[in-house]
């Protein structure tokens, strides 16, 4: 498996640590556990950590060296692509198959093309349609992460769609064969995240009972678009000054535009959401936390935003939902899927504040309705569990193989 910019070892929402981390970790014990034996290469960022970590039962993280032992900008990726294949040329074992991660894992893995092994590639996300999507002023992505992911899905045995609309997505983009593709939705982990008491949880972090609470997950970036919530936040106390509302963003910057998340604190700031003397902070923001943590914030919370210009999936949407909290998100991608809509929570068309903050009030003001989304959530999480994701994954892989599952 190739996980060449991120590791799975890494805390997701630092640095380009996210669902893809949380994706790779979560499928390759489970393969462990099923008798699959599993080697991880990641690109080495630390020059004490050591070479091979066994991480699972059957399952190997291999730290490569491919450029100096720090953390590179992703955008710096590109030029070590084939520094680090030719590492681990040296190191092939007899693999059945390679699983590429990304398009800068792809590339290496056309890269190991000699090797002959069958190639099965996830994109988490896609060029093309991060383009199509990105807000005015984001940087677009590059014409060579486009043609890399055009020459891995020439070259790819399978390609494992998240969804039946990133299956569409592969095939609208890239004209990829129905043939190729395999949908493996992701799951959550239901022992971490699973309904708990609200108010204990607020106690536990020392928030505000009374308060209505928003929470943001999430690495803090433009694609993300936080931003986006703080402008609806500032609409929905234009409407109502009174109202109790606090939205708590919790995450730590990342992406090929890291400055800019030092601009959403004056942001806050300019619409009077924080800093204001004698009045407590609406906008509240806070570094990610460990995984053991987190549900604790998803139950403190009233409801959870998820903005994005594009999720492959939504990974934050179905936490959220396991721990049985509504959710809003921009009606794009793989959220369409995560999320049941008007059933589990509320689909947003575009980013425009007050269409956001509309949906956010229209589920903060009608606790029945909130009540109602909550117990369907959970009911609905319930059905993505990792076991679940981790045989659809060994039935690409026997695909790949041309092996048939008995």
């Amino acid at each position: 498996m190739l996980a060449m910019h991120t590791s799975p070892l890494e805390m997701p929402g630092a640095g380009d640590a996210g669902g893809l981390n949380v994706f790779v970790r979560e499928v390759s014990e489970r393969l462990g556990s099923r008798g699959i034996e599993v080697d991880i290469f990641t690109r080495r960022r630390d020059d004490t950590t050591p070479e091979i970590v066994d991480m699972a039962e059957g399952v190997r993280v291999i730290h490569v060296d491919a450029g100096p032992p720090e953390s590179i900008e992703k955008e710096a990726m590109p030029r070590l692509v084939g520094r680090f294949a030719n590492a681990i040329a040296g190191r092939m074992r007899d693999y059945d198959l390679i699983h590429s991660h990304y398009w800068l894992s792809g590339a290496v893995g056309l890269e190991l093309a000699s090797t002959e092994l069958p190639l099965v590639h996830t994109m988490h996300t896609m060029a093309a349609v991060k383009n199509a999507t990105r807000a005015d002023g984001h940087r677009p992505e590059t014409d060579e992460r486009e043609d890399a992911e055009k020459a891995i899905v020439a070259a790819a045995s399978v390609l494992t769609a998240n969804t039946p609309e990133e299956a569409r997505e592969l095939r609208r983009h890239y004209h990829a064969a129905p043939s190729q593709i395999a949908i493996v939705h992701p799951g959550v982990d239901l022992h971490v995240f699973h309904p708990c008491n609200r108010p204990a949880s607020r106690e536990r972090l020392e928030l505000d009972p009374d308060a209505q609470i928003v929470l943001f997950v999430g690495r803090v970036q433009p694609l993300k678009a936080p931003d986006v919530l703080i402008r609806a936040t500032a609409e929905l106390l234009r409407a109502d000054p009174t109202r109790p509302l606090k939205v708590l963003i919790l995450g730590s910057p990342s992406g090929p535009q890291p400055q800019w998340a030092a601009t959403l604190p004056e942001l806050a700031r300019e619409l009077g959401l924080s800093g204001v003397p004698d009045r407590p902070d609406v906008v509240t923001f806070a570094r990610h936390v460990p995984r053991d943590e987190l549900q604790s914030w998803y139950c403190a919370s009233d409801l959870v935003a998820v903005p994005s210009y594009n999720e492959s999936f939504g990974l934050v949407a179905m936490e959220a939902q396991a721990c049985g909290r509504a959710v809003v998100a921009t009606d794009v991608g793989g959220l369409r899927h995560a999320v049941l809509r008007e059933r589990t929570g509320v689909l947003v068309d575009g980013h425009a504040p007050e269409d956001w903050a509309a949906a956010i009030g229209s589920v903060l003001d009608d606790q029945p309705r909130r009540l109602q989304m909550e117990r369907a959530a959970a009911g609905h999480a319930a059905g993505f569990s990792w076991d679940n994701t981790a045989s659809a994954m060994i039935e690409a892989y026997c695909a790949a193989v041309g092996l048939r599952r008995l």
